[in-house]
């Protein structure tokens, strides 16, 4: 069942899947730690490491930012889907921006 679901994700998403896991697999082989000191840490099972940094999909997301926090890369997640930095998004919302804003009219309300 896991496999019909990884098949219908787009290609470029599989691949940053994949991508995210060598990364976390790098950082944690980095700082000398098992796959059971970090599962067990994050409150995981090894098996759910393993599917995290063999890029798997269907990993909840807390599950991946605990992982990220243990590691001491929360932080590296400020960039993602930032809003001030997505410009196609900026050009749509003042696309959409009326042309003309009339001045608020007094309230002679006595």
């Amino acid at each position: 069942m896991a496999q019909e679901s990884t098949s219908q994700l787009p290609r470029e998403v599989l691949k940053h899947l994949e991508e995210l896991g060598l990364r976390v697999r790098t950082a944690r082989v980095r700082r000398r730690m098992s796959t059971e000191d970090l599962a067990q840490a994050c409150g995981i099972g090894r098996r759910t490491l393993y599917r995290i940094e063999s890029g798997e999909s269907g990993i909840a997301l807390g599950t991946f930012l605990s992982v990220l926090w243990k590691l001491g890369l929360l932080d590296t997640l400020h960039g993602v889907a930032n809003p001030d930095t997505d410009e196609h998004g900026k050009t749509l919302e003042a696309a959409s921006r009326p042309q003309r804003v009339r001045a608020p009219t007094p309230d002679n309300d006595f």
